[in-house]
């Protein structure tokens, strides 16, 4: 790509992300992140200017006015409709900085007052996701196996059947629980990357103005006007930290929490399957009514352990989330058996 055309992109990447600061500012019309965005508009616009005169000079012709695509559109009404915060992920993908805004400094908690502040609120997030996604691994695994196991049960198969089908539903499902988190994570890194590669060239042209930006996020997030703007500036003068930083409070990602899609995937595979061979252990020692009585005994105890761990993340009684949980799964349970019944006697 020639410079005149980069340089183009990039006037119409800050274009861009201008017109979906307007749109947020009128969301957000009468609260203080009104004027966040008013100003990340406003700033935009200065940057897009600078591209702009660099395309002129390589020679480019630059469009007299913005039209927005029909994706940025699209963007902004889902921002207008269910507001910023549910879409930030999307946001984020299209440039807008500012969004760590909807994920701390809520009212009532005191403001930061350094980037090491600042930083610590984002650790120690990783290894609790990493736990509360096992965990719904684990019971994802364990409904839908014995559900499925209870179906074919239902319309009377042998036990051969029932351990085949088990398996296959086992490896199906976490096959497909690792194929899904693989994409996943892998469409987060590559986000990711590249806004980042997008705030590495913005930071080597224009880090004043850079500085402003992170500026304005600072005071939103409750800092005095003349602390956001020192803050700012130590923090740009530092390219290693500037672009840690810029991926935290502008982006409002954390690069802590990426993660490996590879590891990701194998972590999820292996909970699922976990959870899928609790009620089929059972048919690879016993047989008959045994093994069908033994596999719903150790799902239900299983269920109700996973509940009770539940309520880890919910903060409510241990009793009230495992027997909720139980009751899910031996609805789930209930259905699938009268379900595999009929088709028994209909087929039969």
């Amino acid at each position: 790509m020639s410079e005149a055309h980069h340089a183009l992109a990039g006037w119409r990447e800050e274009m861009s992300s201008a017109w979906l600061y307007r749109a947020l500012a009128e969301v957000e019309r009468g609260t203080p992140r009104e004027r966040l965005f008013a100003s990340l508009a406003r700033e935009a616009e200065s940057q897009a200017a600078i591209w702009a005169e660099a395309a002129k000079r390589g020679g480019a012709s630059v469009p007299a006015a913005f039209v927005p695509s029909l994706r940025m559109r699209i963007v902004a009404a889902l921002a207008r409709r269910y507001g910023p915060r549910p879409v930030r992920g999307v946001l984020a993908a299209m440039k807008v900085r500012g969004l760590s805004v909807y994920s701390h400094a809520q009212p009532g908690h005191p403001a930061p007052t350094s980037i090491e502040e600042m930083a610590r609120r984002h650790r120690g997030l990783g290894a609790g996701g990493n736990l509360r996604a096992a965990v719904f691994g684990v019971n994802d695994g364990l409904v839908s196996n014995t559900s499925l196991i209870l179906g074919v049960a239902g319309a009377a198969a042998s036990g051969e059947v029932i351990l085949l089908t088990g398996v296959a539903g086992l490896l199906a499902g976490a096959f497909s629980m690792a194929a899904g988190e693989w994409v996943s994570v892998r469409a987060q890194r590559e986000m990711f990357e590249y806004q980042i590669g997008l705030e590495r060239a913005e930071l080597a042209e224009y880090p004043a103005e850079e500085a402003r930006e992170l500026a304005l996020v600072y005071e939103a997030r409750g800092l005095p006007a003349d602390e956001a703007a020192a803050l700012a500036t130590a923090t740009i003068a530092d390219p290693a930290k500037a672009l840690d930083t810029l991926a935290r409070e502008e982006l409002g990602l954390n690069p802590d929490e990426l993660g490996s899609p590879w590891g990701a995937a194998g972590s999820s595979f292996v909970s699922f399957a976990l959870g899928a061979l609790i009620p089929l252990a059972p048919f690879l020692a016993l047989s008959g009514p045994a093994a069908l009585g033994a596999s719903v005994g150790v799902a239900a105890a299983a269920l109700f352990a996973v509940g009770a761990t539940i309520s880890l993340f919910t903060g409510r009684s241990a009793l009230r989330d495992g027997l909720r949980m139980l009751a899910i799964g031996a609805a789930a349970g209930a259905v699938t058996y009268a379900a595999g019944s009929l088709l028994g006697v209909s087929l039969g």
